[in-house]
């Protein structure tokens, strides 16, 4: 499996409640619609949220302060067959209405993303590895 990680920051003209809004109840059903077309297998957002440990964890690791506002992954068969999806009428026109809709809220210059493959420790798959 293919896995594309898409760390989100959200338009500065959002606030962190707008952007989770938007993400998860107007964008999320756009994703959901593409799906087929585009050979997603899985997708998952994950929704920062404030905790009273964010600082003393980036202090003891020496992070930067600024952070992104979620992570999108989804999970393709391949590379090979998300580029066959892209290449197909509606898997492009499900591709440009997705790339459009995130203009809507992400600030793509703060964001960043990148292609994996899983190596699960824990959990219920890292049990196949033992």
């Amino acid at each position: 499996m293919l896995k594309l990680t898409y760390c989100l920051t959200r338009r500065s003209d959002l606030t962190r409640e707008a952007f989770q809004a938007y993400w998860r109840e107007t964008h999320a059903p756009l994703v959901h619609a593409a799906a087929d077309a585009l050979g997603i297998r899985r997708y998952v957002q994950s929704h920062s949220v404030d905790t009273p440990l964010d600082a003393l964890v980036r202090e003891t690791r020496g992070l930067d302060p600024a952070d992104y506002d979620g992570v999108a992954e989804l999970w393709y068969d391949s590379i090979e067959a998300l580029v066959a999806a892209t290449q197909t009428e509606e898997g492009a026109r499900h591709g440009a209405i997705l790339a459009e809709d995130e203009a809507n809220f992400i600030d793509f210059s703060q964001s960043r993303l990148f292609f994996g493959e899983e190596n699960v420790v824990v959990g219920a798959a890292s049990a196949k590895q033992g």
